[in-house]
């Protein structure tokens, strides 16, 4: 026969408490989850309606036109008057503007302000891929949390408590999952949006960049 250590059953019980205490803030987090996955549907919606789409035809022919400008003042209504989103040109206009600065400066001038546009992006898509990685583990923490006391229930012929339990833990699994299935398709589609974003201001600040440099 097997002696139980009472130390065991301290240990056990604690752990149970612990278990048990994270069941409303894993419910409550998955409710917030839920609530931000339709709001970012909305937003991504929203975003989709008001994007300038930018065809590639457009960047070459931007390209060119930068390498063709007489001075800095021609530079800067051409890149006022492009066909591009306001906080590309906002970026451009400041590298035309570094004129008097070094060639070395003017690269890291330009260089930081790439970086700040990445930054930004990246903190968009932060909450998302964050709902992406931890809603499924909220869903799953809820399916295990109530299972514990439905299973000890049904040992003691309880069904009603069981059945409770059921009923949590597949709630909190189809919540968990469908968050974080909608995150992942929302921050799919904007990652996607910002690349060609930053692809197309890499290549613009190029060009103006090698315009200065002239």
């Amino acid at each position: 026969m097997v002696t139980v250590i009472p130390g065991s059953d301290l240990l056990t019980s604690a752990l149970n408490v612990v278990s048990q205490s994270l069941q409303i803030p894993v419910i409550v987090f998955l409710l917030i989850f839920a609530v931000y996955a339709v709001i970012t549907v909305g937003g991504l919606i929203s975003e989709y309606s008001s994007r300038k789409k930018v065809p590639v035809k457009v960047i070459k022919d931007l390209i060119y036109a930068i390498s063709r400008s007489e001075d800095v003042t021609e530079l800067e209504n051409i890149l006022k008057n492009a066909r591009i989103p306001k906080n590309q040109k906002r970026v451009l206009i400041n590298i035309a503007r570094s004129g008097e600065l070094k060639k070395d400066s003017r690269e890291a001038l330009a260089e930081k302000l790439i970086e700040n546009e990445e930054d930004i992006i990246e903190k968009k898509l932060q909450k998302t891929d964050i709902v992406t990685k931890i809603g499924p583990t909220l869903g799953l923490m809820g399916t295990l949390i109530p299972m514990g006391p439905g299973l000890a229930a049904l040992g003691s012929g309880d069904v009603t408590t069981l059945s409770n339990a059921i009923i949590v833990a597949f709630d909190t699994t189809v919540v968990g999952i469908g968050s974080g299935a909608v995150a992942y398709v929302v921050s799919k589609v904007r990652r996607r949006w910002y690349e060609q974003y930053l692809s197309n201001l890499d290549a613009l600040s190029k060009a103006v960049l090698d315009r200065l440099n002239e």
